[in-house]
C-alpha cells in the first residue's frame, strides 16, 4: 500500500494550499419538515424512506444547511451559497442512548480535499440539534471511494485492490480538520460497493454493452415463456415464499414478512420526495421463479431486494427480471439504475462474487463507496459502544 500513501501526502500537499481559507464551513443549519426533502435518486434520503423507518419503530429527523459553494469545492471562487439537506435516523442502542444515522448521506459531494472537514463542521453544527443522549452521528458516504480515483490501486488486469488499512484511511479523510475525530466503522451498514446501470440508451445499445451470456440468458429466458408481472401486496406472500427459499440456500438471516409489507405499503405522496415501488415477478405459466423489489425515486431505479425459487433454474427468470424492471425504470423517466450491492471485486473467495458475477454481466460500471464513518459526540460512549460492536456484529444498526 506504499503507492496509496504517496497518494495521501499528495492530497496533503495539495490540500495544505487550501487550508487558510478554512473558516466556520457551514454558515447555517436548522430542522425542516421530514416532508419538505428535497427530491432525490437516493431513496434512503428521501420522505419515503423515513415514512419506512417510522413503520420500523424508527424516528427520523431532517435538516437544511447553508454554505459556500467555495467551500465545498477547490478551484473556484463562486461565493454564492448552496443550500441541501439530509436525513438523519435515530436508533436506540438502550434504555438511555441513541445513535443518529445518516444513510447515503449528505447528498452533496465536495472535493475530496474538502470532505473531512465539511463531515466535521456539518457534524459540529448538527451536535445541538440532536438528542443531548445522541453518542455519535455515524455517515453511510454515498461518495466515491477516494482510493477508487486512484491509478495505484488496481492491478495490471483492471481489478481494484481495495481500500488501505484504517489508519491510512483515516489519515486521509481527517487531514485539515481541527478534531481528527471521524473514524471508519467497524462495518458498513448499506451497500458500498454497487453497479450503476446508465438507461440514456435505447434497448439495443444496453443489451450490446452486456456479457453474451446475460444477453444469451434474457433471450433464453424469452424463449421458454418467462414473463413479467406486477404484482400488489394482496400477493406478497409469493414473494415470501420465493425470499425464504432462497435464505435457507445462501444461509442468511430471513427478515419477517412484515419488513417488506412495510417497503410495499408506505406512501409519502403528499411529500417532495415520494417513491413508487414495485414487487415484479417473474413466472412461467402462472408458476413463481424469481421477484424483486424496484423503487422508483427521481431519476434512479434501484434494485432493493431479489430472491429466486430453489428450482428451474434453468429458465433464467432473474435475467428476464433484471431486464424487465431497467425498462419499466426508463420508461417512468429514470437515466439511471443501481444495482445496489456486489462484492467490490471479481474474487471468488467473496460471499457476494455471485452477486458481482450476475451483475456485472449486465455492462454496468462498477462504483465504490466511501461507506460508514463515525463522529463521536461522546468520546467514552462512542469507544464503549464500538467495543460492543466489534464483539457482537448483530449490535449495530439495521
Amino acid at each position: 500500500m506504499f503507492a496509496g500513501f504517496s497518494r495521501l501526502i499528495r492530497v496533503v500537499l495539495r490540500g495544505f494550499l487550501e487550508s487558510e481559507r478554512n473558516s466556520v464551513m457551514i454558515a447555517d443549519i436548522e430542522d425542516k419538515e421530514v416532508g419538505d426533502l428535497y427530491k432525490t435518486g437516493i431513496i434512503q434520503q428521501t420522505a419515503y424512506w423515513s415514512t419506512v423507518k417510522k413503520l420500523q419503530g424508527l424516528q427520523s429527523k431532517a435538516f437544511n444547511f447553508k454554505t459556500k459553494v467555495s467551500d465545498l469545492y477547490t478551484d473556484t471562487d463562486d461565493m454564492s451559497y448552496f443550500v441541501g439537506d439530509l436525513l438523519v435516523i435515530l436508533q436506540a442502542v438502550d434504555e438511555d442512548h441513541c445513535i443518529a444515522y445518516v444513510p447515503y448521506g449528505p447528498e452533496v459531494e465536495p472535493s475530496e480535499e474538502n470532505q473531512g472537514y465539511f463531515l466535521e463542521q456539518l457534524s459540529e453544527s448538527l451536535r445541538s440539534q440532536l438528542p443531548v443522549n445522541c453518542i455519535m452521528i455515524r455517515y453511510d458516504l454515498s461518495w466515491e471511494s477516494h482510493w477508487a480515483k486512484d491509478d495505484d490501486c488496481y492491478d495490471l488486469h483492471g481489478n481494484w485492490l481495495g481500500v488501505p488499512e484504517r489508519r491510512i484511511q483515516e489519515m486521509r479523510l481527517n487531514f485539515n480538520t481541527e478534531h481528527w475525530n471521524l473514524h471508519k466503522s467497524n462495518t458498513d451498514i448499506l451497500p458500498s460497493n454497487t453497479i450503476f446501470m446508465d438507461l440514456k440508451r435505447d434497448d439495443d445499445m444496453l443489451l450490446g454493452r452486456m456479457k453474451a451470456k446475460t444477453r444469451y440468458n434474457i433471450n433464453l429466458a424469452s424463449r421458454k415463456g418467462v414473463r413479467i408481472r406486477s404484482l400488489g401486496l394482496e400477493s406478497l406472500e409469493i414473494w415470501y415464499d420465493l425470499y425464504r427459499q432462497t435464505a435457507e440456500r445462501n444461509n442468511f438471516f430471513l427478515h419477517d414478512i412484515n419488513n417488506f409489507r412495510i417497503i410495499l405499503s408506505a406512501r409519502a405522496n403528499d411529500t417532495l420526495s415520494p417513491a413508487e415501488v414495485y414487487l415484479l415477478v417473474a413466472e412461467v405459466e402462472d408458476k413463481p421463479l424469481a421477484a424483486m423489489f424496484l423503487v422508483v425515486s427521481a431519476n434512479r431505479g434501484t434494485y432493493l431486494y431479489g430472491a429466486s425459487a430453489t428450482e428451474n433454474r434453468n429458465y433464467m427468470a432473474t435475467y428476464a427480471l433484471q431486464w424487465r424492471a431497467m425498462q419499466i425504470a426508463r420508461e417512468k423517466g429514470c437515466t439511471e439504475y443501481d444495482f445496489f450491492g456486489v462484492a467490490p471485486q471479481a474474487d471468488p473467495s467473496h460471499p457476494m462474487y455471485g452477486l458481482y458475477r450476475f451483475k456485472s454481466g449486465f455492462g454496468g460500471d462498477i462504483y465504490h463507496r466511501l461507506g460508514c464513518w463515525d463522529y463521536p459526540l461522546d468520546k467514552q460512549k462512542y469507544q464503549y459502544y464500538i467495543s460492543m460492536e466489534f464483539k457482537n456484529q448483530s449490535y449495530h444498526l439495521s
